[in-house]
C-alpha cells in the first residue's frame, strides 16, 4: 500500500492491457474456460505477463477475471480459491520483483440485491473466496473492474477490505451515454467507492480513448483518490470472420497527455490492446508530471443513480421527512403488514415536491426494524434516486441499511451518548457514511448554544480519531419547541450560525419541533426556516412544500410568527390570539385514482406488492380483461420503454415495471381463457445466450420483455451450441431468433449459427444485441441489431410484420 502510494505521487503508474484477446492470438480456443485454460497452458499466460512488463507495465493482472464460483460452476466443480491462488503464482512467478501484480476480480455476471436476484450477502461471500485465493497467491494488491452495477462493485470491495487493507482499486463499465446499465454515472460511482475505502477509482472497458476522456474530466474536481482508466482499443469489428480492434497504438496512445492533464494517475488498455500498446503509453507518460487529487475529503451523499455534492451549495438541501411512522397510523398499520406500498408513494411524493434527500425512519414498536429497514432500503433504491438519510435509534438497523445501501448515505445521528459513538463511528467509518452530529451529551439536552458547542467540538474530538473531517458531518442546531423553551429559537441560531461561520461545517434543523404546541404550525416552521436559512443553515428536514407557505401568508401573519421565534411575544399570547381570529381555509388535495389508473401507476412504478390487488378491483369494477390488457397494461409497459429510451428510467425500473406487468398478467390469464382470448397462436421467439458465453443479464431483460408483449418465448439459456439452436429452429418452426453475446470472444459464434441457418434453409429472421455487439457487426453478420431490451420488442413486431 505505502509503495504504491508513494509512486503515485512521483509518476503515472502503467497498468497492462488485455488478456483475452491475447489468448486467443496464442492459441486459446474459442468457446473454452480463459482461467482454466491457462491452469492447463501456463506458458502461454507467463508469456503474457512477461511481455506486459517488458512493455512498461508497473502493474499487471492475474488471469482471474471470471474466476468466482458462479461463472467458474459453468465448467464443472471446482476449488475456487485453489484456481485463484495458483493462477495469481503463476503471474508473481512471471514477473518477479520490481513489478505489482494485481489480484484480478471480475463480474459474477448477475445483478445484486436490490437490482438483481443475487443477494448482497452471498456476492460478498462470493468475493472474498475468490480474494482469499488471490491473498493465498501473494497479491500486492486488487483491482475489482469491468463493473456495470454499483452494488456488485461495493459487494466486492467489502469483500476485499473485510480481508486485508492492500490497496484495491475499483473501475466501472459505462456507455456513451455516460452511465452504466443502471444509470450510475461517473462521479456518483466515485462518491460511493471513494467512501467505502476504493484506493483508486476508474473506467475500463465499454468505449475508446476519447470517450473515457470525458468520465475522468467529470470525476476530477471530486476526487480524494488517484483515477484510473483503462480503454478499449477503439470498437471491435468482424474482420476475415474475426473479431477485431483496428486501433492501433499511436493512435491509441494520442490522448495520452490529455489523460494525465485531466488527472489519471493509473493508465492502460483494454479489449484489444498489446504490449505494443502498452510500450507506446509508456514512453508517452515518462516526461510527464502526475496530477494528485484536489481533495482530502469531500461532503457528498449518492444514490445509484445520483449523487448531491452539499459544499458550495447556496440552495437548501430539503430532506423530506414523510417516511415516518410517528404519528402516522396508515404507515404504522403498513409497515406492520410488511408491505411498503405507502412508502413508495411518500417518497414520489416528496421527490415531485421538491426533496433533495429522504429521510428513512421505520421506527415501530414490537416491529422487527433491521428487517423492515433492509425491505424500505430494497425499495427505495430502485424506485427513486434520492439518496438517503437512515434515521434510527437502533444501532444494529443501521447497520443493515448501511450495508446494504447502494450509495453514501447520511446518519440520522450520532451524539456524545458513549455508546452511540463507540458503535456508530466504526460504523460510519467503514462504510463511508456522512452522519448528523447531535450536539447531545451523557445526560440532558443543552439548551444554550454554549453547551451545544462543547458538545460538537467534544463529538468532532472523538471522530477525527477515525479519520472524519468536517466535511464528513452535518451538525443538528437543535430545534426546540418555542412554546415551552421561549428562547430555544435564538439559541438554535446561534449554534447554526457559529457552525456555518466559524465552525465551517454543513447544518441540519428538525424544523418541526419548534412549533410544537402552536396553531398554524406551518406558518411557524415556514418563517423559522427563512431566519434559519439566512444564519447559514445548509439542510432542514421538513415537508418538502414548505415554502409555498409563505408565498400564500399576510405579511401580519409572518411578522407575529417571527414575533415569537425570536421570543419578543410572551408565552406567543400575541400569535395565538391573531390565529385565532383567523379564519381557516381547508383544501382538500387528495385526489382519487380511478381502477384502471391504478393498474396502470403500478406498472410504471414498478409496484410489484399491488399489482394482483389493483387488476382484481379493475376486473371487479366491470373491465374487460381484454381491454384491461390492451388499454391499460400493455400501453403502460410501452410508456416504461419511452422513459426508458429517454434516460428517466434505467435498468432497475424497467425490470421492476417489465415484472409488474407480468404479475398482473399472470393472474389475468384464466379471466382472459373464459373469455376464449388465449386461443390466438403467439408468434415464437427463440433467445439463446451463444457457445461459449456465459452472461445471460441482457437476454432474460429481452425475454421479459417479449413475453409482456405477447410473444411465445422460447429461451435456450446461455452457453448454447450452433446445433442446439438450429435444432429449436427446426423444432418450433421459429420466425424470429435472438442471439446475445456479452465477450469479444465469443460475439464471433453469432455468425456461425446464421451461416449454419442459411445453409439448411431455414426460414427465420436474427435479431443480435450485447455489450461489445455493434450496428455494423449486425449487418455484417446479415441480423439485425437491438441495444437493449425496450429495443428488442420494436424490432421484433417489425420483424413479424
Amino acid at each position: 500500500m505505502k509503495n504504491i502510494k508513494n509512486l503515485l505521487k512521483k509518476r503515472i503508474l502503467i497498468l497492462d492491457g488485455a488478456t483475452g484477446t491475447e489468448l486467443q492470438k496464442r492459441g486459446m480456443p474459442q468457446g473454452v474456460c480463459p482461467e482454466l485454460w491457462c491452469l492447463k497452458n501456463p506458458k502461454v499466460i507467463q508469456a503474457i505477463h512477461k511481455d506486459y512488463k517488458k512493455a512498461g507495465s508497473d502493474i499487471v493482472y492475474t488471469c482471474t477475471f471470471g474466476a468466482n464460483r458462479i461463472k467458474l460452476a459453468q465448467y464443472g466443480k471446482h476449488n475456487i480459491r485453489q484456481v485463484n491462488e495458483k493462477l495469481a503464482v503463476l503471474a508473481r512467478r512471471a514477473v518477479g520483483k520490481g513489478t505489482f501484480v494485481a489480484g484480478d476480480i471480475g463480474p459474477t455476471g448477475k445483478f445484486v440485491e436490490p437490482f438483481g436476484s443475487l443477494k448482497f450477502e452471498e456476492a460478498v461471500n462470493i468475493f472474498k473466496e475468490q480474494a482469499q485465493g488471490l491473498l493465498e497467491g501473494g497479491v500486492d494488491l486488487f483491482i475489482i473492474e469491468t463493473i456495470m452495477d454499483i452494488q456488485e462493485a461495493r459487494a466486492a470491495l467489502i469483500a476485499v477490505k473485510e480481508l486485508t487493507d492492500k490497496f484495491t482499486i475499483v473501475t466501472m463499465t459505462y456507455e456513451k451515454s455516460g452511465k452504466t446499465l443502471n444509470g450510475t454515472d461517473p462521479v456518483t460511482a466515485l462518491i460511493t467507492l471513494q467512501s467505502l475505502g476504493a484506493d483508486a477509482v476508474g473506467c475500463n472497458c465499454s468505449t475508446g480513448p476519447e470517450y473515457m476522456l470525458d468520465f475522468i474530466k467529470l470525476m476530477k474536481p471530486y476526487a480524494k483518490v488517484p483515477l484510473v482508466a483503462k480503454p478499449n482499443a477503439g470498437m471491435p469489428k468482424l474482420i476475415k470472420g474475426a473479431t477485431t480492434f483496428d486501433m492501433g497504438t499511436k493512435e491509441f496512445a494520442f490522448h495520452t497527455k490529455k489523460f494525465v492533464s485531466s488527472g489519471v494517475n493509473l493508465l492502460g488498455g483494454c479489449c484489444g490492446t498489446t504490449p505494443a500498446h502498452i510500450k507506446e503509453l509508456k514512453n508517452r507518460v515518462k516526461k510527464l508530471k502526475p496530477i494528485a487529487p484536489k481533495r482530502e475529503s469531500i461532503s457528498a451523499l449518492s444514490s445509484a443513480r445520483k449523487s448531491i455534492i452539499l459544499e458550495g451549495r447556496k440552495s437548501l438541501v430539503v430532506v423530506g421527512e414523510s417516511i415516518n411512522p410517528t404519528g402516522k397510523k396508515a404507515l404504522r398499520e403498513e409497515l406492520k403488514k410488511g408491505k411498503t406500498s405507502l412508502v413508495r408513494q411518500l417518497a414520489k411524493d416528496q421527490e415531485l415536491k421538491g426533496a433533495t434527500i429522504l429521510d428513512v425512519n421505520v421506527g415501530v414498536g414490537g416491529l422487527d426494524e433491521v428487517k423492515t429497514i433492509r425491505n424500505v432500503i430494497n425499495l427505495l433504491s430502485v424506485n427513486t434516486g434520492l439518496p438517503l438519510v437512515i434515521d434510527s435509534s437502533n444501532i444494529n438497523a443501521i447497520e443493515e441499511a448501511l450495508r446494504l445501501y447502494p450509495g453514501r448515505a447520511l446518519i440520522n445521528s450520532i451524539s456524545g451518548e458513549k455508546t452511540k459513538l463507540k458503535r456508530l463511528l466504526p460504523l460510519a467509518k467503514k462504510y463511508g457514511a456522512m452522519f448528523i452530529l447531535l450536539p447531545l451529551g451523557q445526560k440532558d439536552i443543552p439548551k444554550t448554544f454554549q453547551k451545544r458547542k462543547d458538545n460538537i467540538t467534544a463529538i468532532f474530538k472523538e471522530a477525527k480519531k477515525f479519520g472524519f473531517t468536517r466535511k464528513d458531518i452535518v451538525v443538528d442546531g437543535l430545534t426546540l419547541a418555542v412554546s415551552s423553551v421561549p428562547n430555544s429559537g435564538i439559541e438554535t441560531l446561534k449554534t447554526v450560525s457559529w457552525c456555518a461561520r466559524t465552525f465551517k461545517v454543513n447544518t441540519i434543523l428538525g424544523l418541526s419541533n419548534i412549533s410544537f404546541g402552536l396553531p398554524n404550525r406551518p406558518l411557524i416552521n415556514a418563517i423559522f426556516l427563512a431566519i434559519a436559512e439566512a444564519n447559514g443553515l445548509s439542510m432542514a428536514i421538513i415537508n418538502p412544500s414548505i415554502k409555498e407557505v409563505i408565498n400564500t401568508t399576510s405579511k401580519l401573519d409572518i411578522k407575529k410568527a417571527k414575533d415569537v421565534l425570536l421570543n419578543k411575544d410572551k408565552d406567543a399570547k400575541a400569535y395565538i390570539s391573531h390565529i385565532a381570529k383567523t379564519p381557516s381555509i381547508k383544501r382538500d388535495t387528495k385526489q382519487t385514482l380511478s381502477s384502471e389508473e391504478k393498474v396502470s401507476t403500478a406498472i410504471i412504478e414498478g409496484n410489484r406488492d399491488d399489482i394482483k390487488e389493483f387488476v382484481a378491483q379493475a376486473i371487479k369494477s366491470g373491465i374487460s380483461p381484454n381491454n384491461l390488457v390492451h388499454e391499460v397494461m400493455i400501453p403502460a409497459i410501452n410508456k416504461v420503454g419511452d422513459l426508458f429510451d429517454k434516460k428517466e428510467y434505467f435498468l432497475p425500473q424497467l425490470i421492476a415495471g417489465a415484472e409488474a406487468m407480468k404479475i398482473g398478467f399472470q393472474y389475468l390469464e384464466p379471466h382472459l381463457k373464459k373469455e376464449g382470448l388465449t386461443q390466438q397462436k403467439k408468434t415464437v421467439v427463440i433467445l439463446a445466450t451463444v457457445k461459449g458465453d456465459i452472461h445471460d443479464i441482457g437476454k432474460n431483460i429481452v425475454a421479459l420483455m417479449l413475453k409482456n408483449h405477447g410473444f411465445n418465448v422460447i429461451d435456450l439459456g446461455k452457453d448454447v451450441s450452433t446445433e442446439k439452436i438450429i435444432q429449436a429452429i427446426k423444432k418450433h418452426k421459429a420466425p424470429i431468433v435472438g442471439l446475445s453475446a456479452l465477450m469479444t470472444t465469443t460475439m464471433v459464434n453469432m455468425k456461425e449459427v446464421i451461416q449454419k441457418a442459411k445453409k439448411e434453409k431455414l426460414n427465420c429472421r436474427f435479431i443480435v444485441g450485447g455489450a461489445v455487439v455493434t450496428k455494423s457487426y449486425a449487418q455484417s453478420i446479415g441480423a439485425e441489431y437491438s441495444k437493449d431490451g425496450v429495443e428488442a420488442v420494436r424490432v421484433v413486431k417489425r420483424l413479424r410484420g
